[in-house]
């Protein structure tokens, strides 16, 4: 099982913070945004990685991180994401490095309090498909939301105005290697990127999507200054013991 850690992008909603430096360098309490995602990956057994970066800053990645021998990997890769061309553009490029595996998506600002192990396990025992994980909230609008009947997800709504559920989808996702033909005959969305609520509807249309309800906190801290603030006093609380 192989892992790939998002962490490109502009930062435009943390500016002026992100005006200089990627935003999934900056600190979440005693250490950088990305260390927290692959720290989520490592806890859950997975030992090679790829980090999928862009812009000026992607050189600061390689002289923080290394080979990744801090978390446990046995090999830590990286790729270039040249524009802004959407998060399932940025998995498309994962696809020599993860072969005919399956791999776990995390993106580089999303924080959870509890390991992801047993959700891991759980795909790895799927015979194929997709997995994502979705947590309950009190305002998804800001998310791709899921609909689920019976305990399937039948559609994923990306930032309704009228939500069909609570649902949030967080930016953790589980693909084996059709992902990468199926990222092929993406069309762009209406702002010019391949989205991943698309290549995960696709995996829908086929029944071959699995969901799981996570516990916990959860924070998708590169949404907003707010969200950053709250992500650092959680942190904060989790690694003091609180």
């Amino acid at each position: 099982m192989k892992g790939v850690v998002l962490a490109g992008g502009l930062g435009t909603r943390l500016r002026p913070l992100t005006s200089i430096t990627n935003k999934h360098l900056l600190p979440v309490y005693d250490r950088p945004m990305i260390f927290y995602p692959l720290q989520t990956l490592a806890d859950a057994g997975i030992k090679d990685v790829m980090v999928v970066t862009g812009g000026n800053s992607a050189g600061s990645f390689m002289h923080l991180l290394g080979d990744g021998k801090q978390f446990g990997f046995h090999s830590l890769n990286y790729a270039y994401q040249t524009g802004e061309g959407g998060i399932a553009q940025a998995i498309g490029l994962a696809k020599a490095f993860v072969g005919n595996e399956k791999f776990v998506v995390i993106l580089g600002d999303n924080i959870l309090e509890n390991s992801i192990a047993k959700f891991v396990d759980s795909f790895k025992e799927q015979v194929s498909g997709a997995r994502i994980l979705y947590k309950e909230v009190a305002d998804p609008r800001d998310y791709g939301v899921a609909e689920i009947i019976q305990g399937k997800v039948v559609s994923i709504v990306e930032k309704p105005k009228n939500p069909k559920s609570n649902y949030a989808v967080i930016g953790v996702y589980m693909f084996d290697n059709k992902a990468f033909d199926i990222i092929k005959e993406l069309l762009p969305s209406g702002r010019g990127e391949l989205e991943v609520t698309d290549l995960n509807n696709a995996y829908i249309h086929k029944g071959e999507m699995q969901a799981d309800q996570i516990t916990g906190w959860w924070s998708d801290c590169g949404a907003s200054i707010d969200n950053l603030l709250e992500a650092n006093n959680r942190a904060a609380e989790i690694r003091k013991g609180i």
